[in-house]
């Protein structure tokens, strides 16, 4: 027997489904972006990964570990973007286990394409609510964030 369940309409909606819905403006503004840039190749994941790239500090690992991918996911996620002309990637002279990637020259045009795209979604963001509400939402994504790094309890 199949239990329906009504909603109901006074509950504040669930935080999952808004976040998933969010993401996707996000998304749709950078797939828009990278294909009038010429790089409509781009793999699920690449975007991430070349935007991270780019800021400064990002390590290969630290991006490996917010895409909660295995490594040989994430490996065969950077063998395409070097195979598709985004990354480079060579050997860490300092330390011969680690490998480091860099951008080029149209890795770098994707993420200033990407970054474009963020900020164009950030503007649209603004017209419609405060700065301070938009610090605020980064402060409780941040918490949220942290907390995917936490064993889970469910009674706490």
């Amino acid at each position: 027997m199949i239990m329906v369940v009504e909603p109901d309409p006074a509950a504040p909606e669930r935080i999952p489904p808004l976040l998933r819905r969010a993401g996707r403006a996000y998304a749709q503004a950078i797939q828009a972006a990278l294909a009038e840039a010429g790089c409509d190749d781009m793999p699920r994941n690449g975007a991430y990964v070349l935007a991270a790239s780019a800021r400064e500090g990002a390590r290969l690992s630290q991006i490996i570990t917010d895409l909660a991918v295995s490594k040989q996911a994430a490996g065969q996620l950077i063998d395409t973007l070097v195979s598709r002309g985004y990354l480079d990637r060579s050997v860490d002279p300092q330390d011969r286990r680690r490998l480091t990637i860099s951008l080029t020259e149209r890795g770098a045009a994707a993420a200033a394409a990407i970054g474009a795209a963020t900020s164009q979604v950030d503007a649209r963001l603004l017209r419609r609510v405060s700065a301070a509400h938009v610090e605020h939402a980064r402060e409780v994504l941040g918490v949220l964030a942290a907390l995917a790094a936490e064993p889970a309890h469910p009674d706490q």
